[in-house]
Order: C-alpha cells, then sequence, then structure tokens
C-alpha cells in the first residue's frame, strides 16, 4: 500500500540547511545548528521527514508530559534526543518553541575511524523521542562543553586535524550520553520499577496461556509494544538495572514455566516444548540445558529421585 503523504527523504546536512534557510555547513558532512537561527516554517513537511545522516539534539525547553510505559512523567528541563539515518521524525517535534543545538554527521565522516564501526553499541539512537535523555545542571554543563568545543572547531578553517578532532570530540559526546543514560536509569528506578513489573505480568500471562502453542514465544518487540517503549530502550534499562536483556528475561521466564509443567503433569518432554511455543523438540531441549545446565528429563526425574 501506497502511503498518500510519505516522509521526505533528505539526503545530505546541506539540503536540511537549505530548507532552513541556513548557511551552508563549512564541512560538508558535519554542521551544528543552533536552534535560534532557524527562522524557516517547516510545516510543508507535513508527515515529516527521513535523514541520510545522524542527529542529535539538544533542546533546552523539551517540556511537557512524557510518557514511560503506562505512566506519564513531567520534565520541564532540556534534554537529549538521537536520531539515526533512516529515522522518520515528525515534523511536530522539530524546530518550533525550541533553543539548543542540533549536531549533524554523516555515516562517511565517521566510517574510517574506531566509532564508525562502534557506534551501533549506542543505542539511544534506537530509543523514540519519549526516552529522551534528561540531564542535571552539572551534566548540561559537560555537554554544552562539547558542544561548544565542536562549534569552535568548525568555525576554524578545514586543516588535515579538522576530521580527527571533530571525530574524537562526537565520540566524547556519546560517550557521556552513555554514562549519563545510565544515571538516568537508576534515577528514575520507581518508574522503571513499573515497567519491570508491568512485564513480568505481562509474562506470567502470555505463558500461563495458550498464546505460545499458537504463536510462539513473546518476541523482545512485542513485549516493548506492550509497555509501549521502544525495544532497545527497555533492553538497556532492564540491563542497567538488572543485568539482563529482555530477551534474557523472556528466557528466564519460558524456563520458569517449564520447570513447572516438567514437575507438575505427565506430558512428554516434546508435548511440552510445543506448548511452550517451540516448533522443534531439540530447540527447547537447548535452552533448558544452558539456563539450568541439566536436561528437561534429567531435571523431571530429579523429583522422582
Amino acid at each position: 500500500m501506497i502511503m498518500e503523504n510519505p516522509p521526505q527523504m533528505i539526503q545530505s546536512i546541506s539540503e536540511l540547511l537549505r530548507m532552513l534557510h541556513l548557511p551552508k555547513p563549512m564541512h560538508p558532512l558535519v554542521a551544528l545548528v543552533d536552534y535560534k537561527d532557524i527562522r524557516a516554517d517547516t510545516s510543508h513537511l507535513g508527515m515529516g521527514y527521513v535523514l541520510n545522516f545522524y542527529k542529535i539534539s539538544f533542546k533546552k525547553h523539551f517540556a511537557g508530559q512524557i510518557r514511560y510505559g503506562q505512566g506519564y512523567y513531567d520534565f520541564e528541563e532540556g534534554g537529549l534526543s538521537f536520531t539515526a539515518p533512516n529515522q522518520v521524525i515528525a515534523a511536530a517535534e522539530e524546530e518550533k518553541d525550541y533553543s539548543g543545538y542540533t549536531l549533524l554527521f554523516h555515516p562517511d565522516f565517521i566510517r574510517n575511524y574506531t566509532i564508525g564501526k562502534n557506534i551501533v553499541k549506542y543505542g539511544f539512537f534506537a530509543y523514540s523521542v519519549a526516552e529522551a535523555l534528561y540531564l542535571s545542571d552539572k551534566e548540561k554543563q559537560v555537554i554544552f562543553s562539547v558542544f561548544d568545543a565542536i562549534a569552535i572547531e568548525l568555525d576554524n578553517n578545514i586543516d588535515q586535524f579538522s576530521q580527527d578532532v571533530l571525530v574524537t570530540q562526537i565520540e566524547l559526546l556519546l560517550n557521556y550520553s552513555s554514562r549519563f543514560y545510565n544515571r538516568q536509569f537508576i534515577t528514575r528506578k520507581v518508574v522503571h520499577n513499573e515497567l519491570i513489573v508491568e512485564m513480568e505480568s505481562y509474562l506470567n500471562g502470555f505463558f500461563n496461556s495458550e498464546k505460545p502453542l499458537f504463536g510462539g514465544p513473546p518476541t523482545v518487540q512485542q513485549v516493548a509494544a506492550h509497555l509501549k517503549v521502544s525495544p532497545r530502550y527497555l533492553s538497556d534499562m532492564l540491563r542497567s538495572l538488572t543485568g539482563q536483556t529482555t530477551q534474557q528475561h523472556i528466557h528466564n521466564k519460558l524456563i520458569d514455566r517449564a520447570k513447572d509443567i516438567l514437575s507438575t503433569s505427565n506430558l512428554t518432554i516434546a508435548e511440552i516444548a510445543y506448548q511452550l511455543g517451540f516448533e522443534y523438540p531439540q530447540s527447547f531441549n537447548k535452552l533448558f540445558k544452558n539456563k539450568t545446565r541439566v536436561s528437561p528429563l534429567e531435571y523431571r526425574q530429579s523429583f522422582n529421585n
């Protein structure tokens, strides 16, 4: 089915700056935009747009009621948000009533550097806008100092060291963001614990129903959709607070359910595997032994000793 108003694809940083009525970038593959300099009307973007490059924005007045899972949180400070290439950006989220900075950089700018290979480890590029990074005053000073250093470097004449310096500063910004997100997971522990409780309830209900028999075990995407958070945010939050990813939580819940059935029923191992959503009993056996160090049959026999 063809979308009536598909998002507009913006291929280059220069193209975006032209749309915003801003001067062309000093370097075609990287630019730093101050929101106060934007005067263009972006309403023509309609359903939104898709960038062919990375975007990191700090919005000083990123205020309002932001949803985390089933609840809401009020934010009156600013926030950092991250967008990777080929993600749809809603026009309503952009250049309106904000002050702050947006850093734009093309994948080619970092391609031949270590960060070019490792940028996938920065999971916050896959978070939704509602999962932005909210900073303390001290953290803001740190982030602003990096933005200021990038601005100074971009204002200098481009030379053989410029790219090395700018890539180092981008990596520093991302590493600080990782540190501050980890702090956010901890300081918002009450909110996140509510998500964990809701997830546990969802998984218990799933494995105690016939859903696995007809649709297989729940996926990370299904769990995240139920909790109304992005899959990567959920896994990163869980890893920070519990040491385990969403997938590991799903497997643990599955094994707990398998143990219940093994110890209280006469179903064969194959029947239990099918009931839990496995197409092949061998896959169930492998996962069970990997998690418990014994096979399902050995676990069942331990109750008969």
